[in-house]
C-alpha cells in the first residue's frame, strides 16, 4: 500500500490495473495527497501482496475492503482503471456504503473481445515471460503522446508482475461480466476514457456509463489506455471537478 495526505475529506483509493501495480498511481497520490487522504492498493499477488491461489474478482475486492478496515478508512471515493474499474463496480457490489462515489477509467461491464484477450495474454505470459509480453504490448497500451520514459515505466512494472498473478489478474477483468452489478450501482460515478485508447475502446466507456444512473462521461485526448499516467494533468483535474460537484461544501 502506497499513502500520501490526511485531512477530513473522504479519502480517495486508486486501484491498478492487470499489467501493473500500486506504483502507477503515484501522480494521482503526489496531487490528491494535498487536500485529503490518498491510498493505493495492491491486488494479492502484485507488488507487496501475498500470493493467494485461486482468487476471483470479489476476492481482490474483498482484500481492498479488508485494507480499509485495517486502515480505518469507513468509506472512500474508488478509483479504478482498467482491471481495476472491474474491482471497483465489484466492490459496490459487495459493500456500497464503503462507496462515496465510483471512478472508473479505461474500463468496461463486459469485454466483447475479453475470452480471446485472456487466452493471448495467459499463453504469452507462460511462453515469453512478462518483460517480453509488456515489449510486445506496450504499443498498444499507449496513445500517441506517450514518451519514451512512459514506455520504459510501463514495460517495467509489468515486467515485475508474477505470472501466476497475472494470469489470476486476467481472467478477474477479461472474463467479467458485470452488466446487472453495473446497472445496479447506486453512488455518483465518473466514467474516464482515453480517446485513443485500443484496448478498451471509447465505445465501452460509453456502454458503462449508459448502464449507471446520471454517470458521467470524460474522455481525455492523446490518451491511450493508461490514462492516468500518459496525460496526469487532464486526468487528474477530470477526478478533482468531479469531486467538487458531488462532495457538500466545506
Amino acid at each position: 500500500m502506497e499513502e500520501s495526505g490526511s485531512g477530513p475529506r473522504i479519502p480517495i483509493i486508486f486501484l491498478h490495473g492487470v499489467g501493473s501495480d500500486k506504483s502507477v498511481w503515484r501522480p494521482q497520490l503526489d496531487h490528491f495527497g494535498q487536500s485529503r487522504r490518498a491510498l493505493a492498493f495492491d491486488y494479492p499477488g502484485y507488488g507487496d501482496s501475498d500470493f493467494i491461489a485461486g482468487a476471483t474478482r470479489d476476492d481482490f475486492a474483498k482484500a481492498v475492503l479488508a485494507s480499509m478496515d485495517a486502515l480505518g478508512v469507513r468509506a472512500a471515493h474508488i478509483c479504478g482503471l482498467s482491471l481495476g474499474g472491474v474491482i471497483a463496480i465489484a466492490l459496490h457490489a459487495l459493500a456500497p456504503e464503503r462507496c462515496a462515489s465510483l471512478i472508473l477509467a479505461d474500463t468496461f461491464a463486459v469485454h466483447p473481445e475479453g475470452s480471446a484477450i485472456f487466452e493471448r495474454s495467459v499463453a504469452a505470459s507462460q511462453s515469453i515471460g512478462m518483460r517480453a509480453l509488456a515489449e510486445a504490448r506496450v504499443d498498444a497500451l499507449l496513445g500517441s503522446e506517450a514518451d519514451d520514459p512512459i514506455r520504459k515505466e510501463v514495460v517495467e512494472t509489468m515486467s515485475r508482475i508474477d505470472p501466476a498473478a497475472y494470469a489470476i489478474g486476467a481472467e478477474a477483468v477479461w472474463l467479467a461480466d458485470q452488466s446487472d452489478r453495473a446497472a445496479a450501482v447506486a453512488v455518483p460515478t465518473l466514467v474516464i476514457v482515453g480517446c485513443e485508447d485500443r484496448i478498451t475502446p471509447p465505445g465501452l466507456s460509453i456502454s458503462l456509463a449508459g448502464l449507471i444512473e446520471n454517470a458521467a462521461l470524460e474522455t481525455i485526448s492523446g490518451a491511450g489506455h493508461l490514462a492516468n499516467i500518459e496525460r496526469p494533468e487532464a486526468f487528474n483535474r477530470a477526478i478533482a471537478e468531479f469531486l467538487v460537484r458531488i462532495e457538500p461544501a466545506e
